[in-house]
């Protein structure tokens, strides 16, 4: 007897569960999406910040160098091996 009153509370508690995730899971989850975008826009804010500056320099010429030092193209990447063909 106490195992299927053991049985018939675990499926009770199974079947409880499920209605209230099918209840509260959208809830949640678009709780969770906008905390996540909230993140995002206070993330991303400062990078188009700077976009409107460059923006409001319309006609201004700007040159960005990227690297000055050289690099080596002589530098040994591995050994050449010349293979033959066997007839």
């Amino acid at each position: 007897m106490a195992f299927l009153k053991a049985i018939l509370v675990i499926l009770l508690v199974y079947y409880l569960l499920k209605i209230l995730a099918k209840m509260f899971a959208p809830r949640i989850l678009n709780y969770a999406a906008k905390k996540t975008e909230s993140h995002f826009r206070k993330t991303f804010e400062g990078f188009n910040q700077g976009s409107d500056q460059q923006e409001e320099q319309v006609g201004d010429v700007i040159i960005n160098k990227k690297s000055t030092a050289k690099k080596d193209k002589s530098e040994k990447v591995g050994e050449y091996i010349d293979f033959e063909e066997i007839d």
